[in-house]
């Protein structure tokens, strides 16, 4: 083999590999529900859907406040850094904006009438049946928030 035969194989697996990588399944998406034993947040139950259309992420959020307040919202929004509405009724605010920071990292910055509120990170664990939420700043009535969730992969 030459040379050039070599590097243009090599080049090929090179690329094969990258494609193969830049599909892979996001691993944000699938239901998790909350584990509220192992969490510090004020919530005592929850179930998330993370669904992916295109390069859109959706998703559908129910959580029961310790106090038994209910919440569900949904949004649906790109991983592009933009504010997108957020409809129901979120503790956090009107919009959201997304970003992921590394392929098992998202960054979420909630915002209530174009106010910065909360922001989430979520991190999602390499074997991709956990995930750990942490939140801090403010919720939509001015509270503090500092709390951390952790959710199972149904």
């Amino acid at each position: 083999m030459t040379i050039k035969r070599v590097l243009s194989i090599a080049a090929l697996v090179g690329i094969a590999v990258a494609t193969t990588a830049a599909q892979a399944p996001d691993p944000l998406l699938g239901t998790w529900k909350l584990n509220a034993a192992k969490s510090k947040a004020p919530y005592a139950s929850g179930t998330t859907v993370f669904e992916g259309t295109g390069d859109t992420l959706k998703g559908t959020v129910d959580l029961v406040g310790t106090d038994g307040t209910k919440f569900h919202w949904t949004f649906s929004a790109k991983y592009d850094g933009k504010d997108h509405p957020a409809t129901g009724s979120s503790p956090f605010g009107d919009t959201l904006a997304i970003t992921r920071v590394n392929p098992n990292t998202v960054r979420i910055v909630s915002k209530l009438a174009g106010k910065q509120t909360i922001v989430q990170t979520i991190v999602v664990a390499p074997d991709g049946k956990t995930r750990t939420t942490t939140a801090k700043g403010t919720d939509a009535k001015g509270q503090p928030v500092d709390s951390m969730s952790f959710y199972e992969k149904q």
